[in-house]
């Protein structure tokens, strides 16, 4: 199985919601009440978005893991 990592970018939004936004997919953002929720979030709308990519771009049996890369 192909497993793809992805970097996520994650803020706090104006109502303290923390926004997950992967870089690396246009327009692949989820939210969450706190980190963990969002991270978990975000990794399905990852899932969602490489859905939508055509099978000659990337494997069948890809799997994908997400992190949260801290300064």
């Amino acid at each position: 199985m192909n497993k793809r990592t992805f970097p996520i970018i994650i803020e706090k939004d104006e109502d303290g919601f923390c926004v997950a936004v992967n870089p690396s997919l246009q327009g692949c953002y989820s939210q969450g009440k706190t980190i963990e929720e969002a991270l978990k979030n975000v990794q399905e709308a990852t899932e969602l978005c490489l859905e939508d990519v055509s099978a000659d771009d990337l494997p069948a049996d890809t799997s994908v893991s997400v992190h949260l890369i801290m300064a």
